[in-house]
């Protein structure tokens, strides 16, 4: 089945288990200019004012930090504050988990456009901890931590192993980038405010379409000095186009809903994750919960459940996951979940009856 033909078949289905509801994209837009026209919201010009300073101070205000810039993508946010980090500190060298978005998905772009250089920190398959920190023989500028971390399942450290990683970075000297492109998904297992997660980190990032579904962007957070910073470095990389209205008036016309909606998101997610735990073949990871995310472990060659699950949607309708990738073990493939709204309105047991015919299908001789 090509691409296309997956994509069709998904949108045949009436019932998707990961993510959102899916809307039109003129329904967004409309959506949008009702907003803006409802609350007197206008454009920017150059990234000044309107929409995006309401986003901007809003979001600063959120994470507790004097200042927030909007970026056109979490790429050149991060980008650029490893860039502020190591010029302030005159050392290119920076530290990351192994599965960081800047080591996997970017084309080594830290090294490429900003000239820096990486250590790797931890363990791929858990968390960074302040020992891991501890480790490296040389300095580093600033260490970038991920919260929750995406490729193992939405785990982060725990509150305490948190603040041991704040307090080591202000003992060194080191500066403490969060890659929160999912941070407004850990607050509810924390139990703690954004601001609270944030503080002690000297800039943040978080996305303003993973769990606020805007059309793109990001903000980069910290002080006013590195903001104002960072607006020239948003300058130099292309950042600053004429308007960036449309993409951040996407993202605040829905941002207070999407956050009250994310504790009830992370309750859910607990009582599926109990759910699935029963079914023979599969087993979660993280067993329990970090965030409103898990990675479904399964039975079976990639292929063949990619085809049960093809016909299961054709079947019934329902739509399980999107991809499925080999785990590194035989027989054994993983699919990320995203617990959106989609999942409100679906019984634990219609989710566990599916994933087990799943199985069987995958694993029938």
């Amino acid at each position: 089945m090509t691409p296309a033909e997956t994509q069709a078949l998904k949108n045949r289905c009436t019932r998707w288990v990961s993510g959102f509801a899916p809307r039109s994209f003129a329904d967004d837009l409309e959506s949008v200019a009702a907003w803006a026209r409802s609350n007197a919201v206008s454009a920017d010009v150059y990234g000044d004012g309107g929409a995006v300073e309401l986003l901007e101070q809003r979001v600063a205000g959120l994470l507790g930090k004097p200042a927030a810039v909007f970026m056109p993508s979490g790429v050149m946010a991060q980008l650029i504050a490893l860039r502020l980090h190591a010029d302030d500190k005159r050392l290119p060298r920076f530290g990351m988990h192994a599965t960081c978005h800047l080591a996997t998905e970017e084309e080594q772009a830290f090294s490429h456009v900003m000239g820096l250089h990486a250590t790797f920190l931890g363990q791929a398959h858990r968390t960074l901890n302040r020992r891991d920190l501890e480790q490296p023989a040389e300095a580093l500028s600033s260490v970038v931590l991920e919260l929750p971390a995406r490729v193992i399942g939405g785990q982060s450290p725990s509150w305490d192993e948190l603040g041991a990683i704040k307090d080591w970075a202000a003992e060194t000297g080191t500066r403490l980038h969060l890659d929160g492109a999912r941070l407004w998904e850990a607050a509810a297992w924390y139990g703690k405010t954004y601001a609270e997660i944030a503080a002690g980190a000297d800039t943040v990032y978080v996305s303003t379409y993973k769990g606020l579904g805007g059309f793109s962007g990001a903000l980069l957070a910290g002080d006013e000095r590195a903001m104002a910073q960072a607006r020239v470095w948003r300058r130099r990389m292309g950042g600053t186009i004429f308007q960036l209205a449309p993409l951040a008036a996407s993202a605040a016309y829905r941002l207070d809903e999407r956050l009250a909606l994310m504790p009830r998101l992370f309750e859910r997610t607990v009582a599926v994750v109990e759910a699935l735990s029963r079914v023979s073949g599969i087993r979660i990871n993280p067993a329990a919960p970090h965030a409103n995310m898990f990675h479904v472990h399964m039975d079976g060659e990639v292929q063949r459940l990619i085809d049960a699950r093809n016909a299961i949607a054709e079947s019934d309708g329902l739509w399980l996951f999107n991809a499925a990738r080999a785990t590194g073990s035989p027989g054994r493939a993983v699919a990320e979940i995203y617990v959106g709204d989609n999942l409100l309105a679906m019984s634990d047991e219609v989710v566990a009856e599916a994933f087990a015919r799943l199985i069987a299908f995958a694993n029938q001789e």
